[in-house]
């Protein structure tokens, strides 16, 4: 398989299958008021790190990889923006969705290897999507962790796996 289909397929998994989805089920189990709470005044609310998310995902994949014009203000990803619902960030997620889908399936193999400056870092095409992976994995972590907090519920992303699975050797 071509390193551009793993990739990608990589990007889906770990971004949309998953990141995603927990993202969405801690949207629906807190209340619309705990949108914008922070336990204190260096951790973002889980409202502020979906618009971070998005943020990020925007400056690294749609304008380093897609061209599009750099808008980004990254302070005002972290201003509570209290009129903002759950509904709306649902609504940009899935926009923001759209648009990667698009640019990714767009990527020219010859991209994956081409440096790129992105917020003052020469990366490669490859690492760019990395990058979003790992950002996405980190603060989905920290979104999990607020809703834990404000609901004092378990996610239960793994209710229907056995986590105790001995690996077998081939």
């Amino acid at each position: 398989m071509e390193v551009r289909k793993l990739l990608m397929d990589e990007f889906d998994k770990r971004v949309f299958e998953e990141s995603y989805e927990r993202i969405y089920r801690c949207i629906s189990m807190i209340d619309e008021k705990d949108l914008w709470k922070s336990p204190s005044k260096g951790i973002p609310a889980i409202g502020n790190l979906i618009l971070h998310l998005c943020g990020n995902a925007r400056q690294w994949i749609l304008s380093g990889l897609g061209g599009r014009p750099d808008n980004r203000d990254r302070d005002q990803e972290f201003v509570a923006q209290t009129k903002i619902k759950k509904a709306e960030l649902v609504f940009l997620l899935e926009n923001m969705r759209s648009n990667l889908r698009q640019t990714l399936e767009e990527l020219d193999p010859q991209q994956i290897t081409t440096v790129y400056n992105v917020q003052g870092f020469d990366v490669t095409g490859f690492s760019i999507v990395v990058h979003v992976i790992e950002h996405f994995s980190y603060h989905t972590g920290q979104i999990t962790t607020l809703t834990k907090l404000l609901t004092n519920k378990d996610t239960a992303y793994y209710a229907d796996v056995d986590l105790n699975k001995q690996n077998r050797l081939n």
